[in-house]
């Protein structure tokens, strides 16, 4: 097991950006080898006949939950220092992994959703806003998506209404149409990850590409949050991992006897979150 190097002081605007518009953009927060690896892992859990964990949905959208249990190659971007401390600035360090989330949408006109009568807006994590009121919804949890697959004007990027995580009632999509006024869709590289919140009214885009448009969304949230995907049992032993890793897949609050040590699960990133600068400055 390796020591995380001190975190990168996450900047300034991109946390302001994210405060006023409920989503943000990591410049580079992969490298262009990277992103090749986990789209030839993407494409290769998506080209076989495998169950576990597979989501399709309508228009013939395809996917993977808890792809981390699929694949080791998507390890890397589980404690991505690129993306980590902006999660920890945003939420704490008492978080961990909800969701891997592996989505596969397929180019070509929608038939069934992104239509006026479906135009599929939503919010993340909706049962909160059904249990607790939408006035009552608080941040909860942060998504980072990655698209592996070439990013153009027309490959159906996921589309943000800025400004929605305020929103006290739901977003108005005029009679007709199929987004909401000023949404609008990121302007985004391949290496670029977005980060939104999961109050942030947003939706697929339309994909005319030719292609499959295919995105990994990391989604972590305070450690009280009970995952949507399967238990990572496995990978939990495997010796490899970083204390950060371990606890961002679910390391429980107990001490090494075995006995109940209240809030110790969340020692790792609390403990490295204090080694670094909290901020950088605007403009460095």
């Amino acid at each position: 097991m390796s020591s995380p190097l001190p975190p990168a002081a996450p900047d300034a605007d991109t946390i302001d950006a994210f405060e006023r518009d409920g989503y943000t953009i990591i410049r580079d927060a992969i490298t262009p080898g990277l992103r090749d690896r986990l789209l030839t892992a993407a494409e290769t859990l998506l080209a076989s006949d495998m169950t576990q964990g597979r989501d399709r949905g309508g228009d013939g959208k395809d996917g993977f939950r808890g792809c981390l249990n699929l694949d080791l190659a998507f390890l890397p971007l589980l404690a991505n220092p690129a993306v980590l401390p902006t999660v920890v600035r945003l939420l704490s360090p008492n978080i961990h992994l909800l969701s891997a989330h592996l989505i596969a949408l397929p180019s070509g006109p929608p038939h069934t959703i992104r239509i006026p009568e479906r135009h599929g807006w939503h919010r993340d994590m909706y049962g909160v806003t059904a249990d607790l009121g939408f006035k009552n919804t608080p941040r909860m949890a942060i998504k980072a998506a990655h698209y592996l697959t070439p990013v153009t004007p027309d490959c159906g990027l996921t589309m943000f209404l800025p400004g929605s995580h305020r929103l006290t009632e739901e977003p108005l999509v005029p009679a007709g149409a199929i987004d909401p006024p000023g949404a609008v869709t990121p302007e985004i590289r391949g290496t670029d990850a977005v980060l939104f919140e999961n109050r942030t009214w947003h939706t697929g885009g339309i994909n005319l590409s030719g292609q499959p448009r295919i995105a990994l969304m990391f989604q972590y949230g305070y450690r009280w949050l009970h995952p949507v995907d399967d238990p990572t049992t496995e990978l939990q032993a495997d010796p490899t991992l970083t204390s950060i890793e371990q606890q961002l897949l679910g390391l429980p609050d107990r001490h090494p006897d075995g006995s109940l040590a209240k809030g110790s699960g969340a020692t790792p990133i609390r403990s490295w979150w204090q080694t670094g600068p909290r901020c950088r400055p605007r403009g460095q």
